[in-house]
């Protein structure tokens, strides 16, 4: 049974490789899926898979299976590589703390929310958070994923739209949150110039999005590929927030365009008069 199921996830995995090859972010999420169920069964049927395939794609697929933190969510249960992303960060910086409230945008397959459940779970407790009430972390996607324990998943839902935003200001009942992250990436053209000017309109949405759910000194996080907009970009967010920095944590690609920008101390939304 196992085996069957191992090389169902490589089928499924080779027939996304050819559809989004071209598109690696959106691409890794669905790779995500395979790792879940994949063990040696996975290695040795891709290593199968690769022949007579483009050297690009034997390069690609190569690369995935001997990437060390591929291994290491393996081994920790993570569903994908991202997870060591907002860990790393996390380490450095603190922006997940125990009792507080987390919403991720583009959370497919998981992996972030896997990390934030583990970091704001309550310690004084002692257990997991009870299932009646508005859980600490929430994620949203425009594509479907599993449930993740101990957290509320918006899947199949465009974070976009203003229907889905409401749904999640609806289902915060009026509480604020600490940290809004974004690991949002849009499809690839493979026009440099639209795919910049993409992504960087997905972070706007979410810093738009943030401003109405962060607390006072929340935190925003979100993901960028380098381009040029992002500094007219961060002089937008400094006028929300006390700092704002470029990050690249270890687990980013250093061949990679992407970063994150970390905002930190949300001065709150202005007095109405």
């Amino acid at each position: 049974m196992a085996a069957t199921v191992n090389r169902n996830a490589v089928s499924i995995f080779m027939q996304v490789f050819r559809l989004f090859h071209k598109n690696s972010d959106n691409l890794m999420k669905y790779v995500c899926y395979c790792n879940l169920h994949c063990t040696s069964t996975f290695e040795q049927d891709g290593q199968k898979g690769m022949k007579g395939r483009k050297l690009s794609s034997q390069l690609w697929l190569k690369r995935h299976m001997d990437d060390p933190y591929v291994k290491r969510a393996r081994l920790k249960n993570y569903r994908c590589r991202s997870a060591f992303k907002l860990i790393e960060i996390d380490d450095r910086y603190r922006i997940l703390r125990p009792g507080g409230y987390v919403i991720d945008c583009g959370a497919a397959p998981g992996s972030w929310m896997q990390v934030a459940v583990e970091r704001t779970r309550d310690v004084s407790t002692g257990g997991p958070q009870p299932t009646h009430s508005i859980a600490r972390v929430i994620g949203v996607d425009i594509i479907g994923f599993p449930p993740v324990d101990e957290a509320k998943a918006f899947a199949n839902s465009d974070f976009t739209l203003p229907e889905t935003q409401k749904t999640i200001l609806q289902y915060l009942q009026g509480r604020k949150v600490d940290a809004v992250l974004s690991d949002m990436a849009p499809n690839a053209t493979g026009h440099k110039a639209m795919d910049h000017e993409n992504i960087i309109d997905l972070c706007k949405s979410a810093l738009r999005f943030s401003r109405a759910v962060l607390r006072p000194d929340g935190t925003f996080l979100c993901k960028i590929w380098k381009g040029g907009l992002e500094k007219d970009f961060m002089q937008e967010i400094q006028q929300f927030f006390k700092s704002v920095k470029f990050v690249k944590p270890l687990a980013s690609r250093m061949d990679s365009a992407e970063g994150y920008l970390l905002s930190r101390g949300y001065k709150g939304l202005p007095d109405k008069t």
